[in-house]
């Protein structure tokens, strides 16, 4: 008697990385290193040509996704995400990386307009995002949101007052999600960098490229990439390993405040 023996063969489902503000800086460098660990991506942005420019360096080793939209619109947020069809809505990783910083004011010289839009984008973007993603999550029982907040939510400065609570808010939203979410297969962590060379100064200098430059000049601050390499580390830790909450500064940065510069 002749046995046939019948091997199924389980396949497997490549992940899927939702990065928001992926057109430029640590998204952009999240977007490429998550391309060589084999995510397939979905990134998230403002800047069509710039997210098309990023899209384009990965498309050639993984499928890429384009959104466009501000995720401080609420519509906007929850209108891309359920456009999203087979395979990028089955999202697995979620990185909470749109942000900005506007101002470095005193607080009573500070302008309203850039208040609004650091708690807007900051904390109720990174709400709306999150909202919208997890349904799939909770659907699929595993899902790792990662929250890019900054040591600004660890401590203040001077003239940092409404960024600071910003980043607060964001410290504190990654603690009380991870809270609610246990029990869920859903990790939740957050990594807060120290100074990264980006153009988040010329941004809070509205593009005072002198001024920007100068905050990065005597040292070596992080580069987008060392923080998208710890992204990266996160996200291969075993299923029951959480990096709940990690900061990562320069070796020449102390603090929000203290660097050693040489100049």
């Amino acid at each position: 008697m002749i046995f046939l023996k019948i091997i199924y063969k389980m396949k497997i489902k490549t992940p899927i990385a939702l990065i928001t503000g992926a057109s430029s800086g640590i998204g952009k460098a999240t977007a490429l290193h998550l391309a060589t660990m084999g995510y397939n991506l979905v990134l998230c942005g403002r800047n069509l040509e710039r997210l098309e420019e990023v899209a384009s360096a990965v498309s050639g080793q993984v499928q890429v996704k384009t959104l466009l939209f501000n995720v401080a619109d609420k519509k906007a947020v929850f209108a891309a995400i359920d456009s999203l069809e087979t395979p990028f809505n089955e999202i697995d990783v979620l990185i909470n990386n749109a942000g900005n910083a506007h101002g470095l004011d005193l607080f009573q010289d500070a302008h309203l307009e850039d208040w609004d839009a650091m708690l807007d984008i900051n904390v109720k973007g990174l709400l709306y995002v999150s909202k919208a993603v997890l349904p799939v999550m909770l659907a699929q029982k595993k899902g790792h949101i990662i929250h890019i907040g900054s040591t600004a939510g660890k401590e203040v400065y001077a003239k940092g007052n409404v960024y600071c609570a910003s980043k607060h808010a964001v410290n504190a939203i990654n603690e009380s999600m991870r809270i609610d979410l246990n029990g869920t297969g859903v990790k939740v962590g957050a990594i807060h960098p120290g100074m990264v060379a980006t153009a988040f100064s010329e941004v809070r200098f509205k593009g005072d490229q002198n001024r920007a430059a100068h905050v990065y000049k005597g040292f070596n601050p992080l580069q987008a990439q060392d923080v998208a390499e710890t992204i990266g580390f996160m996200l291969s830790c075993p299923p029951h390993v959480n990096i709940a909450d990690l900061v990562i500064m320069p070796t020449d940065q102390a603090n929000s405040t203290t660097m050693h510069k040489v100049l």
